[in-house]
């Protein structure tokens, strides 16, 4: 049984992956980078779900990291979109981490990522209505 520290992530499971030593500096923390990747993975598989179709990373808004990730850690994103636009959508998205060979999970940072849909030109396109 997982045991959250700070509180429940908000929104669905969407990715979850193993930090690895080449993901790390030389101290084992994690890059914020590599974090930052991963949370972007996810947006897009759950934007291009929502958009039926290709989508892009338009914007991420304000992101700061509240704890470390160290090698062996299970990054654990949840995503949540929270606003649909008539191109665009927003997304809440938080990183979890499932601290190595243990039970304890910690949010390690959150952020909004503003997605953008696209046609098979490149050009933004209407985000279908949900159904």
């Amino acid at each position: 049984m997982v045991h959250y520290a700070d509180g429940r992530p908000l929104g669905d499971l969407t990715l979850r992956t193993l930090a690895m030593p080449s993901d790390a500096n030389a101290a084992g923390d994690i890059f914020g980078g590599w974090v930052m990747a991963q949370m972007d993975l996810a947006c897009g598989i759950r934007a291009a779900e929502r958009a039926k179709g290709r989508v892009v990373t338009a914007a991420v808004k304000e992101m700061s990291f509240a704890k470390p990730m160290k090698i062996g850690d299970t990054l654990c994103i949840y995503t949540h979109v929270e606003h649909v636009g008539r191109t665009s959508m927003t997304l809440k998205v938080e990183a979890w981490a499932q601290r190595y060979l243990s039970d304890l999970m910690e949010k390690v940072t959150h952020a909004d990522f503003v997605m953008v849909a696209l046609d098979g030109e490149g050009k933004p396109k209407p985000v279908p209505a949900e159904g």
